[in-house]
């Protein structure tokens, strides 16, 4: 199928100028109105600043969209009750003309049908703690070894369980590079406490590493751990005590599945008194901003062998 492009990005296309995924799972799930939209705003302002064209995805009345228009991106951020699309739920929405937020994995699948390269989120979804007994392990690690996207995140979400997440996508055989460090970044943390499996220091060599995979056939995309920023890190050592009381209470209250992720992320931002949430757009920004650079490097790269 085709997707319904934005005139920025139908422009982008035809102009061959590098291009960011952006997911909208975070603008519908991830904080309230009018919040969201300032955010998404500025996210897709960050991509443009670093010389790449934002396109926003989701799913309205039953259209794939790749990249939002200004009054659609309002629209998205003020509906309630937005389904939040994995690779199972995708093509439902699209059948039923209902109206959806894409995940990381719906995001990848998206993209790829578009022809772009690399995709900047938060951070990915994985294995969540106590995995060996729900089997609650996100479709985000399948579809990076499934769909050829670099994904620019600030490592897993810190309320996974990292290191079984990290096997995973060892045994899916995703290339797990960490950006300009040897360690695994954990979202609101730059450090994990785990070592990265790889480590390249510039967009240039990431691109260069994208661009063989393809050459080479390698089905999968890349997932890129990039470091929060220092100024808005909250240590491992602070925040790990405050997972583990939220997820106490996310058993209490006994949620389960889809609803997990954005109860935990809400009970840690109460808990912090707004931290989380600075972090968290700080760690978007700048994943944005790593994000724009990789596209570029691919485009400049794709173009030199081209010539």
């Amino acid at each position: 199928m085709t997707p319904s492009f934005s005139a920025e990005v139908a422009q982008a296309r035809t102009d061959g100028t590098p291009i960011v995924a952006l997911e909208s799972t975070i603008i519908t799930h991830g904080m309230p109105w009018p919040d969201n939209l300032a955010m998404a705003r500025k996210v897709e302002a960050t991509v443009r600043e670093a010389g790449a064209v934002p396109a926003t995805i989701a799913v309205l009345a039953g259209v794939l969209q790749v990249g939002l228009e200004e009054d659609a991106l309002e629209q998205l951020a003020q509906t309630k009750g937005a389904a939040k699309l994995s690779r199972a739920d995708l093509a439902v929405c699209l059948a039923q003309g209902e109206t959806g937020a894409t995940t990381v994995a719906a995001t990848m699948i998206a993209a790829h049908l578009a022809g772009i390269d690399v995709f900047a989120t938060g951070g990915i979804g994985g294995v969540h703690r106590g995995a060996e007994e729900s089997f609650d392990i996100s479709a985000d690690l399948r579809e990076l070894a499934l769909t050829p996207v670099t994904v620019v995140a600030a490592g897993a979400k810190a309320i996974l369980d990292i290191p079984k997440t990290l096997e995973v996508l060892e045994t899916y055989g995703v290339p797990v590079i960490a950006y300009g460090q040897g360690a695994f970044p954990a979202f609101w943390s730059a450090d994990a406490g785990l070592p990265a499996p790889l480590r390249l220091n510039t967009p240039s060599e990431i691109a260069r590493a994208h661009l063989s995979r393809g050459a080479m056939g390698l089905s999968g995309g890349q997932l890129i751990g990039n470091p929060i920023p220092a100024d808005a890190e909250i240590l491992r050592a602070e925040i790990t005590p405050i997972i583990e009381r939220a997820l106490g209470d996310a058993e209490t209250h006994r949620i389960t599945g889809k609803a997990v992720t954005p109860y935990l992320l809400q009970r840690i931002y109460e808990i912090t008194e707004g931290r989380s949430l600075a972090a968290n757009i700080a760690l978007v920004l700048n994943n944005a901003r790593v994000a724009a650079q990789i596209a570029r490097e691919i485009c400049n790269q794709r173009n030199q062998v081209a010539q």
